[in-house]
């Protein structure tokens, strides 16, 4: 798209008013909303002010609406829940009530509102943005604020963030909260597992999710439950029977625990309640397995924020500020939120009226519409569960006797496993035999290449590093012996799982085609890496859980500093060359400062950051929190900074060093990771069967020479796309092994500007009022 960067510099928020408040159920992440709503006001020169209990809180007024600084948000993008309050609010149902609240905010000179909270708190904001006028002309009578103020005051602008973990609201990929809520929930679902193993016990676990099945799909995609309950989609008739044949055939291959989820409000087909303990109860009468329930209830709201989710939020309340200053009279309401990985703006009432009416189609036992109006993501979630938890018997499976091999390349990343095991069992479902390479291109050569079932994934999807094992050997120094190895094993075609090696293993595969005829064959690459380096896709499988052990770290290094007051830390992070791991860490964790290698930096750059610092250091903030990518300088090293801010700053703050080093490669993968694993994986298989099809020729040989039959599949804006890796060679930097071109820099100004840095920021991407049924249904998110 070709235009004119457009920098909000142009916008100035001097002589307005911001209010921010939090409202409904509390949510991790909103804290990060606030401290963005609050930060980027003050930035712009807004007057901005709390308003403490939400509703209640604007109709009491007094102390309950207070002006804040900039500190007053410092030390609060890390806590749970909400730190400005919520309450549910009778009086502002009223219309006195709302008189009320108009009358605190004109006192104030308040006439921009920024809303955090769900689709009731949102209409409640909508009703009285349309109210205003007339509640002003009210108080004008009444003799409360004179002809002035009606005049000056004359319009209410609001702009809504959907802060629920239910992830309930139509419009948006991702409401504030939902990731965290995921890290809860899958938390207690792999300590479960861990006992269940031990007893050959099932588990029936209860979600939030009263109207919205989100939590519990999703988590059921993430653990590989054996079955799911939601409101969406209720089970067939005679689904006592259906569900005890599959856990007794679970039991029978030897499977020593099942799980069980229900969202708090699944229903039969006949609107009747399906609760967690009728469930048991089946499974006990029935199967007589020991079954035990689990109702995780408000553990599923607390907790620290996930990294997903303070990103989120933090870009959420820089575009809510952005979206009031440009507001003029005529914009409607809008609501702010994410498609793919774009901030979008949507009018507020058409998110809610779609919202109602996914409602109404559920009420009127309109399921199917149900799961439509979800949204594509919703819909695809359900697709995948349903075609990865259920083996079709034998008999009932095509048969399409193609070979298909897949392998991971490069370093461990979280979500591989989950990605073979989606791979593993879409391929069996399309009627291939799937055969699994253990240790890469290097194994490969050796032979190490074993058919693998059904059975064999079972229970991968927690499972952290590459259980096929991974090196980053790339095959051009064993092209000979892998065509030998294809040609043995009859290998049709390739899925490779891995980071950039994967990429350029596949490209060096494609320009060997004209040697060896055995490569080709359709060849799909699935990015996975920490280090998000990949070209042709904004994510990576793995990046999310490296950034969530980023951000998990820098919480406790921040409280350390907290405690001994004066002392900054300087955090390395791994990424190559690659800086999204401290770029997005540095956001997620609210740093100072975060040196990476595609911005490039001097040493009078360095010297004013300790000076912010040194400034810093004179209010209440006495930390400072400095990222630097592993290889952003070969001379201004890790161990270069750190002398150096340490010399600067003596007598002001002292200095210590962390490299964070594998610890960011490790652990079990994140929900993220486990589902954009999963759903990528399902749909390159996928892409792999149809390639299959179409370049199957005569005499049993399949024969796919073409450009678009070597493909990366990746996530570019909204979309997953498949695209040719010989095109992707002429947007890569194979010296420094990163995309020439990289979404994420345009997010490094926001980075500084909460930490309080002069800066230019690109808007070019905000700003235009989009409308529901406009957004792409192709859109897959970068949401899970």
């Amino acid at each position: 798209m070709d235009h004119q960067p457009k920098f909000f510099e142009n916008l100035s928020g001097a002589g307005k008013a911001i209010a921010v408040l939090t409202s409904g159920g509390d949510a991790q992440g909103m804290n990060a909303a606030v401290r963005a709503v609050v930060r980027m006001g003050i930035y712009v020169n807004a007057k901005v002010y709390f308003i403490y209990e939400g509703y209640q809180g604007m109709v009491d007024g007094g102390d309950n609406i207070v002006e804040v600084s900039w500190e007053s948000v410092s030390s609060i993008l890390q806590v749970g829940g909400t730190v400005i309050g919520s309450a549910r609010c009778k009086s502002f149902r009223t219309r006195e009530g709302r008189l009320q609240a108009a009358c605190n905010l004109v006192q104030r000179g308040i006439t921009n509102l920024c809303v955090i909270g769900g689709d009731g708190s949102l209409t409640g904001a909508n009703l009285f943005r349309e109210e205003w006028s007339g509640l002003l002309e009210e108080l004008a009578q009444k003799g409360k604020i004179d002809a002035e103020a009606v005049k000056k005051y004359a319009y209410l602008n609001i702009v809504g963030m959907v802060g629920s973990i239910d992830n309930d609201f139509c419009g948006t990929d991702m409401t504030i909260g939902t990731d965290s809520a995921l890290h809860r929930i899958i938390e207690v679902v792999d300590a479960i597992m861990t006992t269940a193993q031990s007893h050959q016990r099932t588990f029936v676990l209860e979600v939030m999710g009263r109207h919205c099945g989100y939590l519990a799909l999703v988590s059921a995609l993430a653990c590989g439950a054996d079955w799911v309950f939601i409101p969406e989609y209720p089970p067939e008739e005679g689904w006592e029977d259906s569900m005890c044949v599959k856990l007794s055939e679970n039991r029978a291959r030897k499977k020593r625990l099942n799980i069980i989820i229900v969202a708090e409000g699944a229903i039969d087909c006949h609107n009747k309640p399906i609760t967690s303990e009728k469930v048991k109860d089946l499974v006990v009468q029935r199967l007589g397995f020991d079954t035990r329930v689990t109702i995780l209830g408000h553990v599923q709201r607390g907790g620290t924020p996930s990294a997903f989710d303070r990103i989120l939020a933090s870009r959420m309340g820089v575009e809510a500020v952005l979206a009031l200053l440009e507001a003029t009279p005529d914009t409607p309401a809008c609501v702010v939120s994410l498609s793919g990985n774009q901030a979008v703006r949507l009018p507020l009432m058409e998110c809610v009226q779609m919202t109602q009416e996914v409602q109404k189609a559920m009420d009127e036992g309109r399921f199917l519409e149900a799961v439509r109006l979800r949204g594509r993501s919703f819909e695809n979630n359900l697709n995948t569960y349903k075609l990865l938890s259920h083996k079709k018997p034998d008999a009932e499976l095509p048969k399409s006797n193609f070979n298909v091999a897949v392998l991971n390349v490069g370093a461990p990343a979280a979500g591989m496993n989950a990605a073979v095991r989606a791979a593993v069992r879409v391929g069996m479902t399309e009627g291939h035999k799937i055969f699994a390479v253990i240790d890469g291109f290097e194994g490969f050569a050796r032979g190490k290449i074993k058919e693998i079932s059904w059975g064999d994934v079972g229970g991968w999807t927690g499972q952290g590093g590459s259980i096929l094992g991974t090196k980053r050997t790339l095959p051009a120094k064993y092209l000979e012996k892998i065509a030998d190895q294809m040609r043995t094993n009859n290998i049709n075609a390739l899925m490779v799982i891995g980071g950039f090696e994967a990429f350029e293993s596949c490209l060096q595969l494609y320009e060997a085609r004209a040697s060896f005829e055995e490569f080709n064959v359709p060849i799909c690459v699935v990015p996975a890496t920490i280090s998000n380096n990949v070209p042709g896709t904004d994510y990576s499988l793995g990046t999310d859980t490296a950034l969530n052990a980023i951000v998990e770290t820098c919480d406790r290094i921040k409280q350390s500093a907290s405690g001994t007051k004066r002392r900054v830390f300087i955090i390395e992070t791994m990424g190559g060359y690659c800086g999204y791991l401290a770029n997005m860490g540095a956001l997620a964790a609210g740093a100072d400062a975060a040196y990476i290698f595609e911005e490039q930096f001097d040493i009078r750059e360095l010297q004013a950051n300790v000076e912010h610092l040194t400034e810093k250091m004179k209010t209440s903030i006495q930390r400072g929190l400095v990222l630097r990518n592993e290889n952003c300088n070969e001379n201004y090293t890790t161990d270069f900074i750190y002398q150096l801010y340490s010399e600067e700053g003596k007598g002001v703050f002292d200095c210590r060093k962390n490299v964070l080093g594998h610890m960011q490669q490790g652990g079990a993968p994140s929900p993220f990771d486990r589902n954009f694993g999963t759903k990528i994986s399902a749909k390159a298989m996928q892409w792999i069967s149809k390639k299959l099809k179409e370049t199957y020729r005569q005499g049993g040989k399949v024969f796919a020479n073409t450009d678009d039959s070597v493909c990366l599949l990746g996530m570019r804006r909204r979309n997953l796309v498949f695209q040719p890796v010989a095109e992707l060679k002429s947007e890569t930097d194979f010296v420094h092994r990163i995309p020439k071109e990289q979404w994420w820099l345009k997010l490094r100004p926001l980075m500084k500007i909460l930490a309080k840095y002069k800066t230019s920021y690109d808007v070019s991407d905000s700003g235009q009022l989009e409308h529901v049924a406009m957004l792409p249904k192709e859109a897959e998110t970068g949401a899970i």
